[in-house]
């Protein structure tokens, strides 16, 4: 059931009055089994999957809590291999068989198995994850009602594509729950807006570009159609994203729940460092607190700090789907992350301080930085990655792929994000803006919304996938 259809907009309002028309017993099983039809309706079978996976973790944490101390990491090794054991094969199996068959000398479908992807198993198997370490670590108590450890798994907003919930942030809601107030209300009900917008009439409308572009690299040669395709791709996954995110962050914040900030205006980042504190914030969290910081994190040396930087990069790029160019992907901004701490290192952070005219030539380095990494991350293939950033530093001739509608959305985005960046002025639009400013700013929305909505074509959320 994806975010931009009736049906959802449907299920929504359904969820919402039997919530708060229910007697407050029956709010934790409403809110289950909705999380479960929403599930459902993408493929009625893998529930099962979700299920399993519960089980073992809710398992795990108690006894983790109960056994004595030479059992404890024996059970923490059971969920932890529960979960990779089953994201490993339906993620990676075929990458790694593949692999092996060319090793080999084989064709490299020689050991193929036809296995569906279960829509958002990296999301709930890291969310999952997460818990069980932190009841090892004594950082959070296990969860005694099933039901409870269920919906933190199966909580319908951030299931499939996030934000990655902690489950001390989850059950600080569940736990003490109040409802909505009317600022609550307010910002989820404009945060719903705002991400149908993004998604919708931004997203979609850059996704037709790329999609043509990338579905066909060699069909549109030329410097600017590779970094007109490139930049299309830029700001369909940003706005598809995080469009999906304001959603997911709304319709928690209607039920009572409070999701942490995933996008900070990643765009404006002046470094690699920086973009990755204001992009996917919660996946950042994650890599930094369960991989990085066990691997060592920079306590030992730069050398190990680059290694394991290196490491949690190329990890984190895996993370995102089973092909050698994610692999690449992540080892590229790896290897960005590295030589910026080689850098601040060599010219220390107070001369970075003292320059601010430095700063727009910065924040334009980074993103054509990171442009050049989604050529990876959207190509079909290594060698088209490869044709495409050939292109880029070709002759100029080729299709300028953007019309002015583009251009448009590229500098109206540019500018709410400026506006945003120094004066908060979406959180203020909701938070302390009077009516008279807030309803021309949510007709506006809607105005956008039917004039510039790809209707065409019905367009997935680019992280459903993963």
């Amino acid at each position: 059931m994806l975010f931009n259809t009736v049906e959802f907009f449907v299920f929504l309002l359904v969820v919402l009055l039997a919530f708060y028309f229910s007697p407050r017993s029956w709010g934790r099983p409403i809110l289950l089994i909705a999380s479960y039809y929403f599930y459902m309706c993408w493929n009625p079978v893998f529930i099962l999957l979700v299920i399993i996976l519960t089980v073992i973790d809710f398992v795990a944490g108690i006894l983790i809590e109960t056994v004595r101390p030479s059992r404890r990491k024996l059970a923490l090794i059971m969920s932890l291999a529960a979960n990779l054991g089953f994201l490993g094969f339906f993620k990676y199996y075929n990458l790694l068989a593949s692999t092996v068959a060319v090793l080999l000398g084989r064709p490299g479908n020689s050991f193929f198995l036809s296995i569906v992807l279960p829509v958002g198993i990296s999301f709930h198997t890291f969310q999952s994850m997460s818990y069980v370490v932190d009841v090892y670590r004594g950082l959070q108590k296990a969860v005694r009602n099933p039901i409870d450890y269920a919906l933190f798994i199966a909580f319908w907003p951030q299931l499939v594509a996030g934000p990655i919930v902690r489950a001390r942030e989850f059950f600080r809601d569940l736990f003490d729950w109040h409802a909505p107030s009317s600022e609550d209300v307010h910002q989820g009900a404009f945060l719903v807006l705002l991400g149908l917008t993004k998604k919708m009439a931004f997203a979609d409308p850059f996704a037709k570009v790329s999609d043509a572009y990338f579905g066909n690299v060699t069909a549109n040669p030329g410097l600017l159609a590779a970094w007109s395709g490139t930049l299309a791709f830029a700001m369909q996954i940003y706005f598809d994203f995080s469009g999906y995110t304001d959603i997911a962050i709304g319709c928690a914040r209607l039920l009572g729940f409070h999701f942490p900030l995933n996008f900070a205006r990643p765009y404006l980042a002046g470094s690699i460092q920086d973009f990755w504190h204001r992009w996917h914030i919660s996946l950042s969290r994650w890599l930094r607190d369960y991989l990085y910081i066990p691997l060592g994190g920079n306590r030992h040396g730069n050398v190990k700090t680059y290694k394991n930087l290196m490491l949690t990069m190329l990890l984190g790029g895996l993370w995102h789907g089973a092909s050698w160019n994610f692999v690449i992907w992540g080892g590229y901004h790896g290897l960005l992350l590295s030589l910026g701490r080689v850098v601040t290192e060599l010219r220390g952070k107070a001369e970075s301080r003292a320059n601010p005219w430095l700063h727009p030539p910065k924040k334009i380095v980074t993103f054509m930085l990171v442009c050049f990494g989604w050529v990876f991350f959207r190509a079909p293939g290594f060698h088209d990655s490869i044709f495409v950033l050939q292109q880029m530093f070709g002759s100029v001739n080729g299709a300028w792929l953007l019309g002015y509608r583009h251009l448009c959305m590229i500098a109206v985005s540019l500018v709410v994000a400026v506006l945003e960046e120094k004066w908060e002025i979406l959180e203020r639009l909701t938070t302390s803006a009077p009516r008279w400013v807030l309803i021309p700013a949510i007709v506006i929305l809607l105005v956008w919304l039917e004039i510039f909505s790809v209707t065409d074509v019905k367009i997935p959320f680019i992280y459903f996938q993963f």
